[in-house]
């Protein structure tokens, strides 16, 4: 497991350290808090001594402190609320103890059950509810929470490794004032919003905000109600990497008044929506109920580079903007219901459109996905696909995994 050797430093130097300091003011040296189903929350917070909550753990830790969650279920009855910030020198971390699952579950939370038309209170909205900074959550599995995470004015915060499915609104959203976050790796899938029949629980969102320097790296996003990401009204640069989103937007909960938009890539918004270049690189999107790649009325100059689309029942690269300004290089549409639409000021240059001939099924090596959405390496990178909607003719357009 990537990192495991610091979660062992880190675990060795609990097991020798005494509890001082746990019931008071922060001791001087970072310590591990340590959590489990079976410990105490006036325990020391030690191997031997664990906590019983995560909360409590969180309530305790100070800058540079790690707190390793072992194996089990927490069944939440309030939300785990994250309020106290690390600093860039000493972060914060919360984790799965090396090698053990960790599941919390919001099925219990009230705000998970909001009925329809109702709203969900802010301070609840989140399985996690994190208004903090410089935190590294890794390895957490977040279900059936009225969002998983939730993360408004959040900088400087690693998210890696993470599952966040099941849940009754976006399996991972990040607004406001939010900037230079990373999303590694990142598994979101079925999250609905049966309050909004499907209208916006997104696999990850990062919507009605900004911030600069936010990056997703990794993530698969599948089978969400609405869209696999959604940009919203995000008024500063995205940067997105080596992201799948596929099988959005169709309405597996047999809602009424269905209303999942169901885009791949949703990378903007609003009225108006603001003019941002978010940029987007080796990025797939396929079998989404709408668009794999949409501006979504973004005027601004949008950067879409070898990426690849495969039928969707949109376009595959679809501008809601006649005149906007995106550049589109070297990207891949293979078999979407609806030929690309660019508007007349995108700079489109090398894609399968502008190379000419016939992108169907048989224009690529493979048409299966199962290498690329079985299960992830070791260190949580997406598994290798080496010949998934590559190109017969060796043309080096589109994605690579």
């Amino acid at each position: 497991m990537r990192n495991a050797s610091i979660w062992t430093a880190a675990l060795v130097g609990a097991m020798a350290a005494t509890a001082l300091g746990l019931a008071g003011e922060a001791s001087a040296a970072p310590r591990t808090l340590v959590v489990a189903t079976d410990g105490n929350d006036s325990a020391a917070g030690t191997l031997t001594q664990p906590l019983r909550t995560i909360q409590k753990a969180v309530d305790l830790a100070a800058p540079g402190d790690t707190i390793a969650v072992r194996g089990g279920t927490y069944a939440l009855t309030d939300n785990i609320t994250i309020t106290r910030s690390g600093t860039a020198s000493q972060p914060i971390s919360l984790g799965a103890y090396p090698g053990e699952r960790v599941v919390v579950d919001g099925e219990q939370l009230p705000a998970s059950h909001t009925p329809v038309g109702g709203s969900v209170p802010r301070a609840e909205r989140g399985a996690v509810h994190q208004e903090a900074s410089y935190w590294r959550i890794s390895d957490l599995e977040i279900v059936n929470g009225p969002y998983g995470i939730y993360c408004d004015g959040c900088n400087g915060n690693v998210f890696s490794r993470l599952r966040t499915h099941d849940n009754y609104e976006s399996g991972f959203q990040l607004q406001g004032a939010s900037a230079d976050n990373q999303i590694l790796d990142l598994d979101s899938y079925g999250n609905r919003d049966p309050r909004k029949n499907g209208e916006s629980a997104d696999g990850l969102a990062v919507k009605e905000g900004s911030g600069t320097g936010n990056v997703v790296r990794g993530a698969r996003l599948w089978n969400n109600v609405d869209d696999g990401f959604d940009a919203w009204k995000f008024t500063s640069p995205i940067t997105i990497e080596n992201t799948v989103a596929y099988g959005n937007g169709y309405n597996r909960w047999n809602f009424p008044d269905f209303a999942g938009d169901g885009n791949g890539f949703k990378l903007g918004g609003g009225s108006p929506a603001p003019a941002v270049g978010h940029t987007v690189r080796n990025s797939v999107a396929f079998k989404n109920a709408a668009h794999g790649f949409t501006d979504n009325g973004n005027p601004g100059a949008l950067s879409l580079t070898r990426d690849t689309t495969w039928a969707n029942a949109g376009t595959g690269f679809d501008a809601d903007v006649p005149g906007g300004t995106a550049t589109l290089t070297a990207n891949l549409s293979v078999a979407d219901a609806r030929a690309t639409a660019v508007g007349s000021k995108t700079a489109a240059s090398g894609n399968s459109w502008n190379l000419g001939g016939t992108w169907n099924a048989s224009a690529v090596l493979s048409t299966d996905p199962a290498p690329l959405t079985g299960a992830r390496a070791a260190d949580g990178s997406l598994p290798s696909a080496p010949s998934f909607l590559v190109p017969r003719t060796g043309a080096n357009i589109g994605a690579r995994f």
